[in-house]
């Protein structure tokens, strides 16, 4: 009875992980499917940057050396003015201000931002401050690439690292050069954008593919009615849109949840040459192919070697020299064959064959791409 109970048991076991090895399969299909608003974005809305000059009061001593940063005493001087108080100009010169710090702010702006809205700032120090911690912005202009101003950022910072120094030993945990201000600034400017103007408008892929514009015209014509969506190139599709505002912003939001059936992107391998990192997609394929590779070192050494003159010699010198010794060691070059590989899985597979270093499979993969057999456009960052 306990045999057939075990036995009955590993058939339920069996048949339940094969239910859930067939909901993973079936919920990896449906996560591979994308949305338009994942691979596009409206024509016209999108963030814009702010930047501005600011200074950060409130240091305990681990401000600029306004000595050395003139712009810190000056940035101070232009804002006392704006609060009545004139400084003769002899005294700038003299200020030894360890409690303020000259900064770099800067924000994004995003799109449809109203005034009377906050948003986030980052603060950066622009001289030779030691630390931001504790320290509190004061009123800041930031503007944009017109020059025009866009919001005003105040607050105090929130620096993430810590650190301490005494008798010339210093103990530091992360950056304390940089903070940032959670809803930091007030927007004061709102900019327009082009989302209401026209009888249509454009989707801006992430990336030029034409067989994604024709997806997703496809998709969009399926949904809408046939010729509401043309493709106009590989990377923009043009949409006939409701001319009524809320009609419109009702078909955006219809129109960004349309899925597309799964497209196989270009080939494509990214290489870093800096780090020796390689990244290739799942449509990399590789052709039948022939390589050899061995490596090369060449070692030098130096040995001092010192010449003394005989007991009995007169005006002998000591004499100190180098010996260099030269090796070269070649390893030889084994010939391997490489099958045709049309998955990314074999493609991994046949490189680790080689058991080659990623800095050589940069020039392994460079080579295989002049010799035909591979197919994927290389790119070198």
């Amino acid at each position: 009875m306990i045999a057939h109970m075990n036995t009955h048991t590993l058939h339920q076991l069996k048949q339940l992980a094969s239910l859930l090895l067939l909901s993973c399969l079936l919920v990896s299909g449906v996560a591979q499917a994308s949305r338009i608003k994942e691979i596009a974005a409206i024509q016209g809305v999108r963030s814009n940057q702010l930047t501005g000059f600011g200074l950060v009061v409130g240091l305990d001593g681990t401000g600029d050396q306004t000595t050395q940063m003139p712009y810190t005493s000056q940035g101070l001087n232009n804002y006392l003015q704006q609060l009545g108080i004139t400084l003769p100009a002899a005294s700038l010169t003299q200020l030894q201000l360890k409690n303020v710090a000259a900064v770099l702010v800067t924000a994004q702006l995003p799109a449809f931002a109203r005034p009377g809205q906050t948003i986030d700032v980052n603060v950066s120090s622009l001289g030779n401050s030691k630390s931001l911690k504790g320290g509190m912005l004061i009123s800041t202009p930031m503007r944009g690439a017109d020059g025009e101003v866009y919001a005003l950022a105040q607050g105090s910072l929130v620096v993430a690292g810590a650190g301490a120094s005494s008798g010339g030993s210093k103990v530091q945990v992360n950056h304390l050069s940089a903070g940032r201000i959670p809803n930091g600034a007030q927007v004061e400017r709102s900019i327009p954008t082009p989302l209401q103007e026209g009888d249509s408008i454009n989707l801006d892929l992430n990336a030029s593919d034409f067989q994604t514009a024709h997806r997703v015209a496809q998709a969009v014509n399926r949904r809408f009615g046939p010729e509401a969506a043309r493709a106009l190139d590989g990377r923009t599709v043009q949409v006939r849109a409701p001319t009524d505002a809320n009609a419109r912003v009702t078909f955006i939001a219809e129109l960004e949840e349309l899925k597309l059936e799964n497209s196989v992107p270009a080939a494509k391998i990214v290489i870093n040459a800096r780090t020796g990192s390689i990244v290739m997609n799942q449509a990399v394929t590789l052709g039948p192919c022939a390589i050899a590779h061995g490596n090369l070192s060449i070692s030098i050494s130096s040995t001092p070697v010192i010449s003394q003159p005989n007991a009995l010699s007169t005006g002998g010198q000591t004499v100190v020299t180098e010996k260099s010794n030269i090796q070269i060691k070649q390893e030889p070059g084994i010939l391997i064959q490489v099958p045709e590989s049309p998955q990314l899985s074999d493609v991994v597979r046949a490189l680790n064959a080689l058991g080659a270093t990623p800095q050589d499979l940069l020039a392994i993969l460079q080579a295989i791409k002049a010799a035909g057999a591979l197919n994927a456009e290389l790119e070198v960052i």
